[in-house]
């Protein structure tokens, strides 16, 4: 049986929070700690560095990558349909992706390839073992990354809503590129969720944002997730900023001229939501309840449960960078695991992601806790005060 939460320690998040804010780290932000039925909810701050309206409960913020978990979801649903399979290719519905051949080496042209020793399976983009990926370096040293700037697709950097291409298109592009390494072979970020949202849409028979929206945003009262903001919602949308090498916010993507203010043209199966605080709440909590959602059953807790467990091996963390390194992480399906302690938050089965642009929610099961973190301060997360204090003061937070 799990404690509450301390009123005290709640508290002293708040002020390191707000010391932030008033510091300038960021504009606003608001902050959830759950744990059992108990929900604490702080909002500081404001939308915007030059704009009075205030930060609100429900500000809507661009989540990025934690738009991976609930296209990991998604595809689930679909598994326990039976409309998709873990193992089987993905070439039945994304013939483009047939035949793939594989780089013999990362820096090398890109006609230097072998074939690839079997296809890619729905199981390869959940873990995100497709072969595709992100690769951090300049495209004068790689190839690979100055085609995929010439082609103009997502899925291996920054979102970028006002992409032109529709998932046809941006699959006949992708399709045109070789793997990076083996399917199978190694973890590589990113590019596998984007993958995912054109394969919901062709297995469904629907456009990837209605089937979210008619399987989990509506049954789940995810009132405001979505792909863009409509116009009269703009005025709850927080402007984002990047901070600069002298430590400054720097405006990024304001509002009524956002990239996410008007439907996009390819729906972002990797980053490209855009949420609030208690939306995110109600899906966390969904997962948190093994798929149950009041009566309704969204995914089957044996679902939750294989999307909640860590899928790679050693050798595969062995090939695969990864921040800070794997001694104490594991990867599901759309969703970092916690294996192993070491700090003062996050207990072993503990799950979640962050988004780049400043957001974070995990899940911990042991300690019957849900946190999630919604700013508009967009920095690597371990090089972010914002998100280091969150956690530590989060966790603090859980009283015995």
């Amino acid at each position: 049986m799990s404690g509450g939460l301390s009123k005290a320690r709640l508290a002293r998040l708040h002020d390191i929070m707000a010391g932030h804010v008033e510091h300038g780290l960021a504009p606003g932000l608001a902050t959830l700690v759950a744990r059992g039925d108990e929900v604490h909810v702080d909002v500081i701050g404001k939308k915007s560095t030059d704009s009075a309206d205030a930060m609100r409960r429900d500000t809507i913020f661009r989540i990025t990558s934690m738009t991976k978990p609930i296209t990991a979801v998604a595809a689930m649903i679909l598994v326990e349909e039976c409309k998709l399979r873990l193992d089987e290719p993905v070439d039945r519905f994304l013939p483009e992706l047939a035949d793939r051949r594989v780089l013999k080496r990362l820096d090398g042209p890109l006609d230097d390839t072998v074939p690839a020793q079997r296809p890619i399976s729905l199981r390869d983009l959940l873990t995100f073992r497709s072969g595709y990926g992100a690769v951090w370096g300049a495209p004068d040293k790689f190839p690979i990354l100055k085609a995929i700037a010439d082609l103009g697709i997502v899925g291996f950097g920054p979102p970028n809503p006002a992409m032109p291409h529709d998932p046809d298109e941006w699959l006949k592009r992708l399709g045109t590129l070789p793997l990076i390494h083996q399917p199978g072979e190694r973890w590589l970020y990113g590019a596998g969720a984007y993958i995912l949202g054109a394969l919901i849409a062709r297995a469904s028979g629907k456009s990837f944002g209605d089937f979210l929206h008619q399987r989990i945003f509506e049954p789940l009262g995810m009132k405001d997730t979505a792909f863009f903001v409509p116009p009269h919602k703009l005025d709850r949308f927080a402007t984002s900023y990047f901070v600069d090498k002298s430590g400054a916010l720097t405006r990024y993507d304001g509002v009524a001229d956002s990239r996410w203010a008007r439907p996009p043209a390819f729906e972002d199966g990797g980053a490209g939501l855009v949420s609030t605080i208690d939306d995110y709440l109600a899906f966390a909590r969904m997962l948190h309840n093994r798929g149950k959602h009041g009566k309704e059953q969204i995914l089957s807790r044996v679902s939750v449960g294989l999307m909640t467990t860590d899928q790679l091996t050693a050798a595969q963390k062995a090939a695969s960078p990864f921040g800070d390194g794997w001694d104490n992480r594991g990867w599901g399906f759309g969703v970092g695991i916690v294996t192993g302690r070491d700090g003062l938050a996050a207990s072993p089965g503990a799950y979640g992601w962050d988004g780049g642009y400043g957001t974070a929610w995990q899940n911990d099961p042991a300690e019957d806790t849900i946190v999630i973190l919604m700013s508009q301060r967009a920095q690597f997360p371990i090089l972010s005060p914002v998100y280091l204090d969150f956690w530590t003061g989060a966790y603090q937070a859980l009283e015995d």
